[in-house]
């Protein structure tokens, strides 16, 4: 069943390549508005999931040390990752619009087959683990792929390319998501490895590619508005631990 679990959970995420069809039916201002808030909810989820769930449930399954290690080691890749394969700010002069786009395509995959990987050890974990790890990773989705769209167009695809292309590196998750529940066979505890090292990678894209940003926007009222929301996902994540305990 976490084989099937997570097939779908990354079949759902992988869909959330389509989100360029919002820019289509909404004005450009709108989107922007929930574009703010949609981040500000992913970075305070993101940051939720890896200090209530994530990082607890590790530490159940291996050392202090061991853990923030992995949590350290997470955080490190991630900062690799973004700086050699997922650059995606291009200054007039400083690069090719043509390879840009296809780093882009590149690092996109990768980080899909990495959240497919995560999705799958948190089922076979435990099934309220890979739930709460797949709505993190979709809160996320929906801005980044927001994003991803937009940094194809302005590389010269056209709007049905980009979306084709968006799907297709998506389903890079479900390609991890397999590969994930098969290492779980084969490696011994890989969970104790991959959740901290998670965690590290949900740390990482929060505070470095989201919380800036929230600090940019101008407007005091929406900035509030966003740290609100920033507060709700955080709050949502701590919910979702104690809501057992409730029942």
């Amino acid at each position: 069943m976490a084989l099937i679990w997570a097939l779908v959970a990354t079949t759902i995420v992988s869909l959330a390549s389509f989100a360029g069809i919002i820019t289509m039916a909404l004005n450009e201002k709108v989107v922007k508005r929930l574009l703010i808030l949609m981040v500000g909810f992913s970075a305070g989820s993101m940051i939720g999931a890896a200090l209530f769930h994530l990082i607890p449930e590790s530490l159940e399954k291996s050392s202090t040390d061991s853990v923030f290690m992995f949590v350290a080691f997470g955080f490190v890749f991630f900062f690799i990752m973004e700086r050699y394969f997922y650059w995606r700010h291009c200054h007039t002069g400083e690069c090719s619009v043509h390879v840009f786009k296809y780093l882009n395509l590149l690092g996109d995959g990768i980080h899909n087959f990495i959240d497919g990987m995560v999705i799958a050890v948190a089922f076979v974990t435990s099934f309220e683990l890979g739930v709460i790890t797949t709505v993190v990773i979709l809160a996320h989705e929906i801005p980044q792929e927001l994003g991803d769209y937009g940094v194809l167009i302005y590389g010269g695809f056209s709007k049905s390319k980009a979306l084709l292309y968006n799907f297709l590196i998506a389903l890079t998750a479900v390609v991890g998501a397999v590969s994930g529940y098969l290492l779980s066979g084969l490696v011994n505890n890989i969970s104790a490895f991959l959740l901290p090292f998670t965690s590290g990678g949900f740390i990482y894209i929060a505070a470095t590619d989201l919380v800036p940003e929230l600090h940019k926007e101008k407007n005091s009222r929406k900035a509030n508005l966003s740290l609100v929301v920033f507060i709700l996902g955080l709050v949502f994540m701590f919910l979702m631990k104690i809501e057992p305990a409730i029942k």
